[in-house]
């Protein structure tokens, strides 16, 4: 019989590489998981559905992930849990960034510190703008203003492994992360 299983479905390799700096911080030992990386939130979207239903292991269970990038936020939410229910995976978690993963690294401006890509940084989160940073718009662009190098690809491997998993001023960061506890605590008692 399989064991349970945590998979995680996102729209692209930047978030891939965050989640596997993260996860095995945020998840008990023993408890497997995949990431499933897409080639943008359209394939996400298009993918997905095919996934949940095709997935041969009943003891999975599943965590979409998908930037915001300006929508209505509770809109694409209801719209990803109408469709995970639809596939036939109900117990699915569907959580939104707000609005791009960049919010998540503008929330702990002591991790680009720490990864080398912007010197004297983490003194600004205490600013307004990096207090909530999951309400700027553009967070890519305001993250290389303050760290000009910063590529989305190469960024997310060097900020994620020093994130910190109680102390980020990004709400959705921090939804991210007790959702993720909690549908791990639930399969370690099923």
């Amino acid at each position: 019989m399989m064991g349970p299983e945590l998979v995680f479905m996102v729209e692209e390799a930047s978030m891939e590489n965050t989640l596997k700096a993260i996860l095995p911080r945020l998840l008990p030992d023993g408890l497997a998981f995949k990431i499933i990386p897409h080639s943008g939130k359209g394939d996400l979207e298009r993918s997905f559905p095919r996934k949940l239903r095709a997935w041969k292991n009943p003891r999975a269970r599943f965590v979409i992930v998908r930037d915001n990038d300006g929508g209505d936020c509770v809109a694409l939410k209801s719209r990803l849990v109408e469709t995970c229910t639809a596939s036939g995976r109900p117990q699915s978690l569907v959580r939104i960034v707000c609005q791009e993963l960049e919010a998540w690294f503008l929330g702990d401006l002591r991790a680009v510190e720490h990864a080398g890509l912007a010197k004297d940084c983490a003194k600004l989160q205490a600013k307004k703008l990096f207090r909530n940073p999951d309400h700027i718009e553009k967070s890519k662009n305001k993250l290389i203003d303050l760290a000009p190098t910063y590529q989305p690809r190469n960024g997310s491997q060097a900020i994620a492994p020093h994130l910190s998993l109680d102390n980020n001023t990004s709400t959705s960061f921090n939804v991210f992360i007790s959702g993720v506890r909690r549908v791990a605590e639930q399969m370690g008692t099923a």
